[in-house]
């Protein structure tokens, strides 16, 4: 019986030996992966592991909707969360000032105070601003709104950070420093309306299209100190690069760059 005894304890012994030996399955680390997405990507499978997102709310033009943009909202709420410094769930603006277009738009203000005076539906620096604010205000409680309820996601403005997507395939005015300005205008009255429902505002763009669309940034415009999210790389390294740029508007961080990977876009948070 002392015999069998031991070798029960031996046989024991091993089997614990062998388990220990044997390292464990280590969960796998959460992605830092971020993802944007907007009407292009409608009908298609989005990723399922991503540590945040950022959803267009416009089909392409600030006068257009997303047409899934409640789908897009829920897989965004649906991200790990798994890089504090970015929220789960952004969202962005197309943006645009067809002011040297305006007989042939619909949209274009014709009356409204503003920082720069008032606006009488001219071609003005007034206008600029006061149809900034109203591509805003429309973004938000004809698009957004709707499809977060939709979606059964927050549909508070405050809780998310709102980017700009400011990019020269939309309509711009040029020729002066005049026309810059008008460009700011628009930009600082989307920025206003946002930020009055308590939204945080970003900006998105290369720096070369934002000198071309924008120019500089005085020190008195709500744009100054606005986190940048730069577009325009072409790897994860490119992209990590990036984020040592200067930042598209004056005090600001570079705090994203995106990336294109597989035909999708990527971002790679910079803090």
């Amino acid at each position: 019986m002392m015999h069998a005894l031991r070798s029960v304890v031996v046989v024991a012994l091993a089997a614990v030996a062998t388990l220990l030996a044997v390292p464990g399955t280590a969960s796998a680390a959460p992605t830092t992966v971020g993802y944007d997405v907007s009407y292009p990507q409608c009908g298609t499978t989005l990723p399922q592991d991503r540590a945040f997102a950022v959803v267009g709310v416009n089909g392409g033009l600030s006068t257009r909707t997303n047409p899934c943009l409640a789908a897009q909202l829920g897989w965004a709420w649906g991200a790990s969360g798994s890089v504090p410094a970015q929220p789960r769930a952004q969202l962005y603006l197309n943006t645009a000032n067809p002011g040297e277009l305006r007989a042939q738009v619909t949209t274009w203000p014709s009356r409204g105070a503003t920082p720069y005076g008032l606006c009488n539906g001219a071609n003005t620096t007034a206008c600029s601003w006061q149809y900034g604010w109203e591509r805003a205000q429309n973004s938000v409680d004809a698009f957004f709104t709707p499809a977060a309820r939709a979606a059964r996601v927050d549909s508070r403005p405050a809780s998310y950070l709102w980017w700009l997507d400011v990019e020269t395939m939309n309509t711009w005015q040029s020729g002066s420093p005049e026309a810059l300005a008008r460009n700011r205008a628009a930009l600082e009255g989307m920025t206003t309306f946002l930020t009055t429902r308590g939204g945080r505002v970003g900006v998105y763009s290369t720096g070369q299209q934002w000198a071309q669309i924008v120019g500089a940034v005085p020190a008195g415009s709500n744009l100054t100190g606005r986190d940048s999210w730069l577009a325009g790389a072409t790897s994860l390294a490119d992209a990590q690069a990036s984020c040592s740029k200067p930042a598209l508007v004056p005090g600001g961080r570079v705090t994203l760059t995106q990336y294109v990977q597989n035909n999708l876009d990527r971002n790679q948070s910079c803090r």
